[in-house]
């Protein structure tokens, strides 16, 4: 048995239960989960603004050590500690062979179920719990695929490794991994939560020359200077686009990021972009949101519209950059943490986050 939080409708609390839990399969693993991070990902599908089958078991952002492997296992053994990747990438799909491993074919054709189209959680009605995206993180064993595992040495904290596993990486993944980002470059970043902060990191890593900071919550544009921001933008109270300008001498931004993906955000975004610019798509809206771009403005300015999704490249070479730069004092990850709760407060943990509180909060298996 293994105790988990299972999402059976959306806009319901999960049910923190206890599941029957099969043993890794080929190429499978089993993790003791040890942190897990609270992502608005997973909110989306508990609003039921993401489609998901339910049950689920969410959690994609996590970090554990390797309990047990199935056989044809080679890259990880017990005892090891890993971040895991939202994305098992296969490897052989088109995706991957062409350097789109956070694409992966195979990995999204099977979605909540196992590689092999089944599943390794039943409920006591005997169910079939479906694992986000393969992990389910929100309990305290998973089986996974070994592909999903990322090993790491022991002097990475487990708390800051499983933010790398998807804010980190999406958030500093996104900017670092950009064609044509450069030394200098000013960036705006719309949306400053996990993911924006994370965004703002970046920014600082390839020494953007302006960092500028926009959300409509004064509590989180002020904990954005902590993370490297040099300007914020209140979009509440004042014209995005005219701010910029004036912060820019009338040019606009070289880059803007959309770290939280919605509508107004990506028009915004668009709108505040210098000729020539770029504005990437970093959080994921809810289904089927679009938005209004100018396309008269697209052409005649030059702009490029790109989505970026968990970094923009295969989700290990990511990690791998992001651990340098974690280990070099590069990169601030322990900051962006602010509380920490237990698998049994999950519920309080995704109130805080709907209420706008500041940082990353963290499901802590050991306590």
């Amino acid at each position: 048995m293994v105790k988990a939080a299972v999402l059976y409708e959306a806009n319901k609390p999960m049910v923190v239960k206890d599941l029957n839990q099969q043993a890794p399969k080929s190429n499978e693993v089993k993790v003791k989960m040890l942190a897990a991070g609270v992502c608005a990902s997973d909110h989306h599908v508990m609003k039921g603004e993401t489609a998901f089958p339910m049950p689920i078991v969410l959690g994609h952002e996590g970090a554990g050590i390797i309990e047990d492997v199935g056989e044809n296992v080679t890259s990880v053994s017990k005892g090891d500690k890993c971040i895991l990747s939202f994305v098992a990438s296969c490897g052989l799909c088109v995706s991957c062979r062409t350097g789109l491993g956070n694409l992966c074919d195979t990995n999204r054709i099977t979605g909540t179920k196992q590689y092999d189209g089944t599943f390794r959680l039943k409920d006591e009605k005997n169910e079939d719990i479906h694992q986000m995206a393969k992990l389910g993180v929100f309990a305290e064993e998973i089986v996974i695929p070994e592909n999903a595992c990322f090993k790491i040495d022991d002097d990475v904290p487990l708390d800051v490794a499983c933010l790398i596993g998807c804010s980190v990486t999406t958030g500093v993944g996104g900017v670092i991994n950009q064609k044509e980002i450069f030394p200098g470059a000013t960036i705006a970043v719309f949306g400053t939560g996990g993911v924006g902060l994370n965004t703002i990191l970046g920014g600082q890593i390839i020494n953007s020359s302006k960092i500028i900071a926009v959300d409509i919550l004064e509590s989180k544009l002020e904990f954005s200077y902590k993370f490297g921001a040099t300007h914020t933008i209140n979009s509440k109270n004042e014209d995005v686009h005219e701010k910029i300008l004036e912060i820019t001498n009338g040019k606009g931004v070289d880059f803007g990021f959309d770290a939280f993906g919605s509508a107004i955000t990506t028009e915004q975004m668009v709108k505040s972009l210098r000729k020539g610019g770029t504005g990437v798509i970093i959080g994921l809206a809810p289904l089927g949101m679009t938005a209004n771009i100018d396309l008269v403005d697209m052409v005649r300015d030059h702009k490029t519209l790109v989505g970026s999704y968990y970094g923009s490249v295969s989700p290990h070479v990511t990690f791998e950059r992001i651990i340098e730069f974690y280990k070099s004092g590069r990169l601030d990850i322990n900051s962006v943490i602010e509380r920490k709760y237990p698998l049994e407060k999950i519920n309080e943990a995704y109130e805080d986050l709907e209420s706008g509180k500041d940082g990353r909060g963290i499901i802590d298996f050991t306590i």
